[in-house]
């Protein structure tokens, strides 16, 4: 199959007009962020905000010719709004590469309606700073759910660090029956969907808040999940755009703080947990990680991050403390080479740990047949 270059999609994006301009989108500067690999193109197309809802008939066009190259298998065009884009004759700008921002095609109240069909429920797993082992946290109980019987899918927010498809031992790309969706990979009993599926892993994402934004609405959109139970989300970690983007535009049955014990950690886990409480998201609970280690060889306990924060600072903010699991070598060692302490280990004392976590989060989260929460909103005061 031959392989499509970032010129030659921009050649066929030349014959893409913007209708009030007169003019093609990239003589036009509209056009950046191009993404390739494997035949799967993506790119963003700059807009005025205002004109958002009326350029979806050019963000499909954009789409259809660039499928129409030999060797692209499918492709992804986003409306963004860093900047307005022209209304009229005027000069060209050039593109920033690896730059774009996010204006939605559906209005802001557009959030009532549900933007995964079939999924029951969807949960993000979140922490206030990086290095907690947020992302291990949510590939277990991922696993978990799976093993219980419910019908798990995981989507990987983490776009600048996707980590998911190693933890779940998956490789590969995601296939498109018609160049518009994407079928997730799947293992385990976990359907999965990341960005590190269309990148290859030293590739820098070099995008803009509001594109990471515009790429896990499309993630969460244009990907067949089919029937789920319950749609994991591992956030990245901090309280910026895309945690935002998610809580204000996706119905999240709740969310799920890991932190270490530490009083640093904490402290960024307090800051997450309050951000999703702004927004009207429930706080299910928070999860101790690396709560303690035991000595492999002599049985000796060590609290190297402090012991029993979390459960002290889950008291103290109201929320429940779903469990402690411990810093062990196994539940590295197994993450690292793609199969789950839960799978790999299942009789073991920290698998037992993530199922009983896995199981407080269903009950808390499960609800009637077709009910749905609602998404929250953002209320500035």
């Amino acid at each position: 199959m031959p392989q499509v270059t970032e010129q030659q999609v921009r050649d066929a994006l030349k014959n893409v007009v913007e209708p009030e301009a007169g003019r093609d989108i990239i003589s036009l500067g509209m056009v950046s962020g191009v993404v390739i690999r494997d035949g799967n193109v993506g790119f963003a197309i700059e807009v005025d905000p205002r004109k958002g809802p009326r350029m979806e008939p050019l963000r499909k066009q954009a789409e259809q010719a660039v499928m129409a190259l030999p060797g692209v298998v499918s492709v992804t065009a986003v409306l963004t709004a860093h900047r307005e884009a022209p209304s009229g004759p005027a000069t060209p700008s050039a593109g920033r590469p690896g730059t774009a921002a996010r204006a939605s095609a559906a209005p802001a109240g557009a959030g009532e309606r549900p933007l995964v069909p079939g999924v029951r429920a969807i949960v993000a797993v979140a922490s206030g700073k990086g290095g907690v082992g947020k992302s291990t946290t949510a590939v277990n109980l991922a696993v978990a759910l799976a093993v219980l019987g419910h019908r798990v899918g995981m989507l990987d927010a983490d776009i600048y660090g996707p980590s998911i498809p190693r933890m779940l031992g998956i490789a590969g790309r995601p296939t498109s029956p018609d160049g518009r969706t994407l079928r997730p990979l799947e293992n385990y009993g976990v359907k999965c969907m990341s960005m590190g599926f269309l990148v290859a892993e030293d590739t820098p994402m070099i995008w803009r808040g509001p594109m990471v934004q515009s790429a896990l609405q499309q993630m969460l959109r244009d990907v067949e999940w089919g029937d789920l139970d319950i749609l994991m989300v591992d956030m990245p970690p901090g309280t910026g755009d895309a945690q935002l983007s998610m809580s204000q535009q996706v119905p999240l049955a709740g969310a799920v703080i890991v932190s270490t014990p530490q009083d640093i950690a904490l402290l960024d886990a307090r800051k997450g947990l309050n951000m999703f409480r702004k927004v009207d998201v429930p706080v299910l609970g928070i999860v101790e990680n690396m709560s303690q280690f035991v000595c492999p060889n002599c049985g000796h306990v060590a609290h190297i991050f402090s012991h029993g924060g979390a459960e002290r600072e889950a008291e103290r903010l109201g929320v429940e403390f779903l469990g402690a699991v411990p810093l062990d070598i196994a539940i590295r060692e197994t993450s690292d080479s793609g199969q789950p302490i839960v799978v790999s280990h299942p009789d073991s004392p920290q698998a037992r740990t993530y199922l009983q976590i896995a199981e407080r989060i269903w009950d808390k989260i499960a609800t009637g047949p077709g009910e749905r929460p609602q998404a929250p909103r953002i209320v500035m005061q």
